[in-house]
């Protein structure tokens, strides 16, 4: 069994093999693409050793560099149309958002799968977050009811975070103004930072040094993760129990008639 698990692992050429038809399928210049990345490094290599007059030594071992060099090029823009073709074809789609920021890899960030407000019949969902920079409220939909549903959410946060300094950041993924693109969501999460006060007691420091970029400890954002735990606990998330927002749900026409 023990062997059969680890046979079944593709390996990195496979792996590459697999982006590459992936990738393809949907970008037919990828070949010509990674062929000119491959390549580009040899040329470079080449001029430089004529206008230098290298030995041969000199060419073997830049030869050599050039060929690895051109291998990590087309590996690097292979994984940014894959990347591409990846966004393109889930932006849009209910539960895209919380889909890329769980391979936020960076240590501190925590974006659980469920989400914490969802409405079973627009689909507008808001996931939320934490990170050493604060909380991240992450939503999905129409901005306007999103960003109402978001301000309650706040609030709630708040009670719970009251006389901190916690920064609570709102982003809304879709097109349009005041919303991120769902390709810029992980750069945006990471850029994501406040400065608050010193409070210095000397005045010669206020002015030297005024801010300071606000940072949890490890300690504090365990805690700060078990509070927003028991928040989710007692609020119940607002959402149906087996509401999932990835799917098409059934609406009880006699509990609408009822409301």
């Amino acid at each position: 069994m023990a062997k059969t698990a680890k046979n079944s692992k593709p390996s990195f050429f496979k792996q590459i093999t697999q982006v590459f038809k992936y990738t393809y399928a949907q970008d037919k210049s990828l070949p010509a693409i990674l062929a000119l990345a491959f390549i580009a490094p040899i040329i470079l290599f080449v001029v430089l050793g004529i206008v230098f007059n290298w030995s041969i030594l000199t060419w073997i071992l830049f030869m050599i560099t050039a060929v690895l060099l051109g291998a990590l090029c087309s590996t690097f823009m292979l994984t940014r149309r894959a990347d591409r073709v990846g966004f393109a074809q889930i932006e849009g789609r209910p539960g895209a958002a919380i889909s890329v920021l769980t391979n936020v890899s960076r240590a501190g960030y925590n974006f659980p799968q469920e989400p914490i407000w969802v409405d079973p019949r627009t689909k507008d969902a808001i996931w939320r977050g934490t990170g050493y920079n604060g909380i991240y409220l992450i939503g999905e939909g129409n901005y306007s009811r999103v960003k109402k549903a978001m301000v309650r959410q706040e609030q709630n946060i708040k009670g719970i975070t009251a006389g901190s300094e916690i920064p609570v950041y709102q982003i809304i993924v879709g097109k349009g103004e005041g919303c991120v693109a769902l390709k810029d969501l992980r750069n945006t999460i990471l850029r994501c930072k406040t400065r608050i006060p010193t409070n210095h007691r000397f005045a010669f420091m206020k002015i030297i040094h005024p801010t300071r970029r606000f940072f949890l400890t490890r300690s504090e954002l365990e805690t700060l993760n078990d509070r927003l735990r028991t928040l989710q606990a007692k609020q119940g998330l607002g959402i149906p129990k087996g509401i999932d927002p990835t799917k098409p749900q059934r609406v009880s026409r006699r509990a609408m008639r009822g409301r």
